[in-house]
């Protein structure tokens, strides 16, 4: 089973730049797609339903914002959009998919990069959704949780750490509420279960030469409960392409895990 994650930043965009026909020959099961930048009347074009493929889509109210989708070959047995909180809801931040063994989930946690209010915001998101993963985790169902979690977790995780510790995105509280997902939550981070490896990052600033020096963040993960451990057989970052300021993250599992 072959699982992508994506920061489209703006389907539309993403799909000019050739996305759609890289999809497709990967061969995925399932691709979870963040900030969609769009709203239902924007993809009725066929480019946006791709054979072969079901279509779920999370929009955000506001035009040109968020929005989170999954394509998968599989119909699932139930959908799921939203967390069931009002503001994040709006927002467009998550959908899932329910195929009975497995949930599959994508995610876009908010920024806290544009100041203090939305930093509010994120913090407030996080320990509202901490309280939704230990449900997951308490019912015992395998999940993978897919996207931009807009949190890069350890000092590998991004070239410039130092200068960032301030910064949100590596702010103290995050990476400590990170600590807690790989720790007392239970779950795991599937890409570092298989690459340990340094500058392995998923998104690039658009400011200096960052993609060219690949100074960089990994902020994108397929986030797993721990009975998916054993499925991991390879992770990769695909940069041969540029989609977006996101790279996308394959991660292939055990046929049936």
């Amino acid at each position: 089973m072959r699982i992508i994650t994506l920061n489209l930043n703006g389907i539309r965009s993403a799909a000019k730049k050739g996305f759609f026909n890289w999809m497709l020959k990967q061969n995925a099961d399932v691709i979870c797609l963040q900030e969609l930048k769009a709203q239902e009347q924007d993809l009725l074009s066929p480019i946006f339903q791709p054979q072969g493929y079901h279509s779920y889509f999370h929009y955000a109210e506001k035009k040109g914002y968020s929005g989170v989708g999954i394509y998968t070959k599989q119909k699932p047995l139930e959908i799921k959009y939203g967390l069931g909180w009002h503001d994040a809801d709006t927002e467009g931040r998550y959908v899932e998919a329910n195929f009975g063994n497995i949930s599959i989930a994508s995610i876009y946690l908010p920024s806290g990069t544009s100041g203090e209010e939305r930093q509010k915001i994120k913090f407030d998101f996080l320990d509202r959704y901490a309280i939704e993963l230990r449900k997951i985790r308490e019912s015992g169902k395998e999940m993978i949780i897919c996207g931009d979690w807009n949190i890069a977790h350890q000092k590998i995780d991004l070239k410039n750490w130092r200068g960032n510790q301030k910064h949100s995105g590596f702010l103290p509280e995050e990476r400590a509420w990170m600590d807690q997902l790989f720790s007392s939550l239970g779950f795991v981070d599937a890409f570092r279960l298989i690459n340990q490896e340094p500058d392995q990052y998923t998104w690039w600033s658009h400011r200096g030469q960052a993609w060219a020096k690949n100074v960089g963040w990994r902020i994108d993960y397929q986030v797993i409960t721990p009975g998916l451990k054993e499925s991991v057989k390879s992770v990769s970052i695909y940069k041969d392409q540029r989609f977006s300021d996101h790279a996308p993250l394959v991660v292939d599992y055990s046929e049936n895990p």
